[in-house]
């Protein structure tokens, strides 16, 4: 079934919009969840909540590209819960990884001033992104958004994890100047 007519499902208050979705979207979904989670009942509580989550964003919005859709709602509500259950202390879970190296280009203050520049820095983090290689964009977006392990990203490229670590460290090291030179405080 096409994402329109998921969509359209969702429009009509057709519960097998919820089938078709999870068919189609279900392993990717999953997959996001896992990543962020490392357990499989968290990851497909986080999925079965995204199903809701949908159910309830539509109508009245109507999502242009469904599975970027998706993928936003399961990754929101995995940091969630992610943060639920490790409040009290860190575990070893590879998301700690990927939120230490992200750490020093990305504040998390609460600043109104920073919420009102987040559609800018968006912006310009996709800018950034369109100027890399398709590889290196690639890899970004794996660990980034999707929280793959280096060695999954390796494994995907055929490349040794060190060299994924550098090209990553590299990136993420462009990527602080590039915002830099556009006026962001890091």
């Amino acid at each position: 079934m096409t994402d329109e007519s998921i969509i359209d499902l969702y429009w009509a208050r057709d519960e097998q919009a919820l089938t078709e979705t999870s068919d189609k979207y279900g392993a990717y979904c999953n997959t996001i969840a896992y990543n962020i989670l490392s357990d499989s009942s968290d990851a497909e509580e986080c999925v079965n909540d995204t199903w809701l989550h949908a159910w309830n964003a539509m109508p009245p919005h109507r999502p242009s590209l469904l599975s970027a859709f998706l993928g936003k709602i399961t990754r929101n509500l995995s940091f969630d819960l992610y943060k639920r259950n490790h409040r009290e202390k860190r575990g070893g879970a590879n998301i700690d990884l990927v939120l230490d190296e992200l750490a020093e280009i990305v504040s998390g203050g609460d600043d109104p001033a920073d919420a009102y520049d987040a559609t800018e820095l968006k912006k310009d983090i996709n800018d950034f992104l369109n100027s890399l290689s398709e590889d290196k964009r690639y890899m970004f977006i794996l660990r980034y958004w999707y929280a793959d392990s280096i060695s999954a990203i390796a494994k995907r490229f055929s490349m040794q994890e060190n060299a994924v670590s550098v090209s990553l460290n590299r990136t993420r090291s462009k990527l602080k100047i590039y915002l830099t030179e556009r006026g962001y405080t890091l």
